[in-house]
C-alpha cells in the first residue's frame, strides 16, 4: 500500500480501499480495521488545557505533519523498488484547503528532501473549521524554544533566559524523556512548558526509520508561537536549538549517502519551512543559534556552567535509545557526538545509566567503523574530501563556517576514538 487517507471523525469516508491506509485525525476510530489506524488522539485536548487558540491556517499544518509522519510510519520502505524510496500518496483534509494549494509543491519539494521519497499530497476540504476555544492565555512570554530532552535543547533554554529572554518551552512527549522535558523546563521558570503528543496507532508492521518525525516538532512549535509576544519587527521568534555537526549531518563513509543520513535540522529543510511559512503568512521567525558551532562548543559556551552540569547528564542523545530500554548504546553517531562534547567541555562523562558499550575498541558497531572511516579519510585527504558537494546550498561565509563546524565537530570524535583506542 502506498495510498494513505487521512480524515476527521465528523467526515469517515464512505469506502475503505484494502489497499490504503486511514488515519483518522485527533480521536480513535469508532470501529476496528486492519487498515485503520489514527494520530492526535486528545491533542485538541491538550490545546485547550495549554489555552493556546491557533489560526485555522496553523492547524492545518499541524494536520499536515501528522498525516505526513503516519504515512511515514505506514508505508514500509522495503516494499519500494530499491528497498528505500517510497512513492507515496498522501491525502489531507484542511480547513483552508485552497490556501494550502499555493505551497503544495514546495511541501512536496520539502518532504522529498526530508525523508527522501516521492510524495503526492491531495488536499480535501473541510466542511466545517475545527471548533476551538477563542482564549489564549497570557503568559508574558516573548519567545518559543524546543525542548526535545537533549543536550542542545536544555543548553538553548538555559542560555535564552541568561540572555534576559523569557521562553516558551515546545515538547513532543516521548516516553523515556518526558520527565525529564519538565525538569528541565521547571528549572528555568513556571509556567514555561507546552507537552504535546501526536500519538500514533496503527496495526501491524510499521516503519521505523521515521525520516519525516521532526515535521511534528516544527507544527507544535507554530502552534505554541500564537502564546507568545511579537518582537519590535511584529514577528514570533523559535528557537531551534540544535549544534551544527549535526544538523548537516554530513555522511561519514558512502554507505550513509543521501536520504540515509536525517535531516530534521538541515539548513536546506530549514530554509525551505520558512519559505512556506512566509507564504502562508505566518509572523514567524525560525532562528538556529547553534548552526556554526559543534555540540562540545555548546556545552563548553553555556552561560550557566553550573546549572548545565546540574542537569545534563540526565539529557538524551541516543538515536536508539528506546531500543536499548532507554539507556544510550553508546556507539551510534548522535552517542559518538555526545561522548565526545563532553571531552571537548573538560567534563567528566557521567551519562544517567551509562552507556550499553563503555569500550569503543571492542565494539563491532559500523557507526564507530565510518567514523573512523571519516577521520582516516580526513586526515589524509583533508576535509573537503569528505564534503564534496554536501555543502552546494551555501556560498561564500556562509559555506566557510559549515565547512568549519564540520571539521571541528569531526576532529571532536577523532579525539574520542583516539582515547578510545579506535584509532
Amino acid at each position: 500500500m502506498s495510498k494513505v487517507i487521512c480524515y476527521t471523525k465528523q467526515y469517515l469516508p464512505e469506502n475503505y480501499d484494502e489497499n490504503s491506509w486511514y488515519f483518522e485525525l485527533f480521536s480513535k476510530p469508532l470501529e476496528s480495521q486492519d487498515n485503520v489506524g489514527y494520530v492526535g488522539n486528545g491533542l485538541l485536548r491538550e490545546l485547550r488545557r495549554s489555552k493556546i487558540t491557533p489560526s485555522s491556517e496553523a492547524l492545518d499544518f499541524v494536520i499536515i505533519a501528522m498525516s505526513v509522519v503516519s504515512a511515514d510510519k505506514a508505508i514500509l520502505r522495503r516494499n519500494s523498488p530499491d528497498g528505500w524510496t517510497r512513492q507515496i500518496n498522501l491525502e489531507i483534509p484542511l480547513q483552508k484547503a485552497e490556501e494550502w494549494e499555493k505551497v503544495k509543491d514546495k511541501l512536496e519539494k520539502m518532504l522529498r528532501f526530508l525523508s527522501g521519497d516521492f510524495w503526492k499530497l491531495t488536499f480535501t476540504q473541510l466542511p466545517e473549521s475545527i471548533a476551538l476555544d477563542n482564549f489564549t492565555e497570557d503568559r508574558d512570554k516573548d519567545c518559543v524554544c524546543l525542548l526535545s530532552g537533549g543536550m542542545d535543547s536544555l543548553v538553548g533554554g538555559i542560555d535564552l533566559c541568561e540572555y534576559g529572554k523569557k521562553p516558551l518551552f515546545v515538547a513532543q512527549t516521548v516516553r523515556g524523556d518526558a520527565a525529564h522535558q519538565r525538569e528541565y523546563a521547571n528549572a528555568l521558570g513556571k509556567d514555561n512548558l507546552c507537552q504535546w503528543s501526536c500519538y500514533i496507532s496503527k496495526r501491524g508492521v510499521s516503519e521505523n526509520t521515521t525520516r519525516a518525525r521532526s515535521i511534528v516538532f516544527f507544527a507544535f512549535a507554530l502552534l505554541a508561537s500564537f502564546g507568545v509576544s511579537a518582537n519590535e519587527r511584529g514577528k514570533k521568534t523559535i528557537y531551534v536549538p540544535e549544534n551544527g555537526f549535526i544538523s548537516l549531518n554530513i555522511p561519514l563513509d558512502i554507505l550513509r549517502s543521501g536520504s540515509l543520513s536525517t535531516k530534521t535540522t538541515h539548513p536546506i529543510y530549514m530554509t525551505a519551512l520558512q519559505e512556506i511559512w512566509d507564504e502562508m503568512g505566518f509572523n514567524v521567525d525560525l532562528v538556529l543559534p547553534y548552526q556554526y558551532k559543534t555540540k562540545g562548543e555548546v556545552l563548553l559556551e553555556c552561560k550557566n556552567q553550573s546549572l548545565m552540569r546540574s542537569l545534563i547528564m540526565g539529557t538524551t542523545s541516543c538515536g536508539k535509545y528506546t531500543r536499548h530500554g532507554y539507556r544510550h548504546c553508546g556507539v551510534c553517531i548522535p552517542c559518538l557526538v555526545r561522548r565526545a562534547s563532553f571531552m571537548k567541555a573538560y567534563m567528566s562523562d557521567r551519562t544517567e545509566g551509562g552507556y550499553c558499550i563503555e569500550k569503543l575498541k571492542v565494539t563491532t558497531s559500523r557507526d564507530v567503523a565510518a567514523a573512523a572511516l571519516g577521520v582516516a579519510q580526513y586526515e589524509k585527504y583533508g576535509i573537503e574530501s569528505l564534503i564534496k558537494g554536501e555543502l552546494n546550498f551555501a556560498s561564500g561565509e556562509d559555506r566557510k563556517n559549515y565547512a568549519g563546524v564540520f571539521e571541528r565537530g569531526l576532529c571532536e570524535i577523532r579525539d574520542l576514538l583516539r582515547i578510545g583506542e579506535v584509532l
